[in-house]
């Protein structure tokens, strides 16, 4: 499995990413996770809509709250034809005590705890911590990568106006 140094820090430190630096243009990656209620999920299960895949490290953590909060609010709100999908390493359990105690209704959390499939596939997974990097992927209709944010620093925020951009173009 290719790994990557260089690419992220954790706190001011250097980690290693696995997997390959996904990029605009290609075709998007399949992967399994889980859904709330230990469903296996793939890509093919969001066929025919814009998939917004905000990547956290877990949702107890404060950037990763305000990030799936804004997705939940904003993005979710654009279009029928959005759909925002929360990954994290986080248990299902953990997810879905998470979205009923912060309200979050619209975007769908998934796990990748188990296979750290999407991780491995898309080049999230820290090795140093099996957690995943923040990011952001938007993929659209056809499976196309249109938009791609690995965040330098873990601790920091993504780019939410730039996110919101790719996902309106692909609307």
């Amino acid at each position: 499995m290719e790994k990557r140094t260089g690419v992220v820090t954790f706190a001011g430190g250097p980690i290693t990413l696995v997997g390959p630096e996904i990029k605009v243009g290609q075709q998007a990656p399949d992967f399994t996770v889980l859904s709330n209620d230990l469903q296996a999920k793939t890509l093919k299960d969001f066929e025919g809509k814009v998939k917004v895949i905000s990547v956290v490290p877990s949702l107890d953590t404060g950037v990763c709250d305000a990030q799936t909060r804004w997705f939940n609010q904003d993005a979710t709100a654009l279009s029928e034809d959005v759909v925002v999908l929360t990954i994290s390493m986080d248990l299902p359990f953990a997810q879905k005590r998470w979205c009923g105690a912060a309200g979050v209704d619209k975007v769908i959390t998934l796990s990748d705890h188990k296979d750290a499939s999407f991780g491995e596939n898309y080049g999230f997974l820290i090795e140093e911590l099996r957690l995943l990097t923040r990011g952001v992927v938007v993929i659209n209709k056809d499976n196309k990568v249109t938009y791609v944010e690995y965040v330098p620093e873990v601790t920091q925020a993504v780019n939410f106006d730039a996110a919101l951009e790719a996902i309106k173009a692909d609307i």
